[in-house]
């Protein structure tokens, strides 16, 4: 590999795992943010709901983005906005500016992965596309599982701000790198925009579904979901511009997003597997931190640690499988692996208990670690390797967008369920220690006891223990709301293990792949 080879490689792959740090980076700021700009939780959520939306309308758009601008304008002027954005976030002193700039982030950062996986797959030849897929999954699994780490290290040490600016010198060295090595495709010096008919119809749907879709999983479990008139209005907007954009672009000869490419097989059925993935990616990234946290009493500094050697062994992996895959071993033998150590995984997890300790949540976490890297680079080249040439950039697009799409609907309906497992657990736990029962009369007991042991008055042991009954309680009820949650995550990697067949196996020709190497 030449120098310049490695430069484009560290450049896109940089870039993709920047962004999809920022996916997650700010979750862990919240609380900071908001007393910070003297505003509520809630209110601070906009900062995420805003960036979520914006990354995932731009995503579909980037193939048609690609053809009107050239990819290289694009794709710099996308790193250009996102770091431009990602300073204005970080100097923003009231609540709304800071929307408006992370909104701006999430359109500069959607093409940095989509793009950045088409350029990659360009910089290898067609015998080692396999490598190039390794590559760019190691972006997919070190953004999300290292965005709360990152951003705890510097709300420990730093203001909030620097979860933004931390973006400015890598933005302005991916901005010079792509600037001086990554070369245009022969398609850009000939662009006629004069020729290129713009979908408007097709763009505005787009974004009439995507945007409210991701709003509605992103804000729905706040906001009691269809008890808000908003969730409501949303739904019904995204349902009934879903439907006019399905029949439009399969109606338009020049539809914004094709959705003729799901007639190819490994498409259609990765695409769906890459929604469960994405679901157990991010569904599991954000359940961990709260057990570990909430449940065991870990700091935010130390959740984050125990993940490391389970991201660290994922890369080991991801070269070894290119390497076989390259070979011509079957990507679906390791997706189908692949989904069985996470399956493990997710049902380890949801064996646990509040005496788990830091070297059971580490072994755990290397599962995790293995079963991400046997599933996500082999399924991210099955699925876009049989595409035609003209069909690539727009694969690598909704492939994208649907694992973003997957991984808001897993919190969304991780945290609707825990929500509801919560309330029954509670009540089943309440039933069990009714006042003037055996088992209530026993704890209300000890815990009386040992408050007065303590030196507590015997006039208000009593009264601080059935407060802290209540909170036992609560935090049992929490606890097995998190495992039920992680069996729920399981349950869809096993419903979804027949797809895994219907991957096809054929081999792609190698003047096939390099005809879609030429039309990104």
């Amino acid at each position: 590999m030449n120098f310049a080879k490695i430069i484009v490689v560290i450049t896109v792959v940089s870039a993709a795992i920047m962004e999809l740090v920022d996916t997650s980076i700010v979750n862990v700021g919240l609380n900071q943010m908001s007393g910070s700009l003297g505003i509520t939780i809630e209110d601070a959520s906009w900062v995420i709901t805003s960036y979520a939306v914006a990354n995932v309308v731009i995503i579909p758009l980037t193939g048609f983005f690609q053809r009107y601008f050239g990819r290289k304008n694009y794709y710099m002027a996308s790193i250009l906005i996102f770091t431009i954005a990602s300073y204005f976030c970080g100097t923003a002193d009231d609540l709304w500016t800071l929307v408006f700039f992370r909104f701006l982030q999430g359109i500069g950062g959607g093409a940095l992965l989509s793009v950045s996986q088409g350029i990659l797959y360009d910089t290898f030849p067609v015998e080692q596309r396999p490598l190039a897929s390794a590559m760019f999954g190691i972006g997919v699994v070190l953004g999300p599982t290292f965005g709360p780490t990152i951003g705890g290290i510097i709300l420990d040490n730093y203001h909030w701000s620097w979860m933004f600016f931390i973006n400015l010198p890598l933005g302005v060295a991916a901005l010079v790198l792509s600037n001086i090595f990554i070369e245009k495709t022969p398609e850009e010096h000939q662009i006629d925009r004069s020729k290129i008919q713009i979908d408007t119809a097709g763009i505005i749907l787009l974004a009439l579904w995507v945007g409210p879709l991701q709003y509605v999983l992103e804000r729905g479990s706040a906001d009691d979901w269809f008890d808000s008139p908003v969730i409501f209005r949303l739904t019904i907007l995204c349902v009934l511009a879903l439907i006019g954009f399905i029949w439009w672009e399969l109606k338009t000869d020049n539809p914004v997003v094709d959705l003729r490419v799901f007639r190819n097989r490994n498409l259609l059925i990765g695409t769906i597997l890459t929604v469960i993935v994405g679901f157990g990616l991010f569904g599991s990234v954000f359940l961990y931190p709260l057990f570990a946290q909430r449940i065991i009493g870990f700091g935010a500094k130390e959740t984050g640690m125990f993940v490391i050697p389970g991201t660290l062994i994922a890369l080991f992996f991801f070269p070894l499988i290119g390497k076989l895959l390259q070979r011509g071993a079957s990507p679906r033998n390791f997706v189908f692996f692949g989904y069985f150590v996470f399956f493990s995984f997710v049902m380890a997890m949801s064996q646990l208990n509040a005496d788990a300790t830091a070297g059971f949540f580490v072994g755990i976490m290397l599962l995790r670690g293995i079963g991400l890297a046997f599933t996500n680079m082999p399924l991210i080249n099955s699925t876009v390797s049989t595409l035609a040439p003209k069909d690539m950039a727009m694969g690598i697009a909704m492939t994208n967008m649907f694992r973003q799409l997957g991984g808001a609907l897993g919190i969304a309906v991780i945290n609707t369920f825990v929500s509801h497992r919560q309330a029954a657990h509670r009540s089943d736990l309440l039933t069990n220690l009714t006042p003037g029962s055996p088992a209530y009369e026993e704890r209300i007991s000890a815990l009386t006891n040992g408050l007065t042991g303590r030196g507590l008055n015997p006039l208000e042991a009593p009264q601080v223990a059935l407060q802290n009954l209540r909170l036992v309680i609560e935090k049992q009820a929490l606890m097995l709301s998190y495992l039920d949650a992680f069996q729920l995550t399981g349950f869809f990697f096993v419903a979804s293990l027949p797809l895994i067949l219907l991957i096809q196996k054929k081999k792609v020709s190698a003047e096939a792949m390099k005809a879609a190497s030429e039309a990104h």
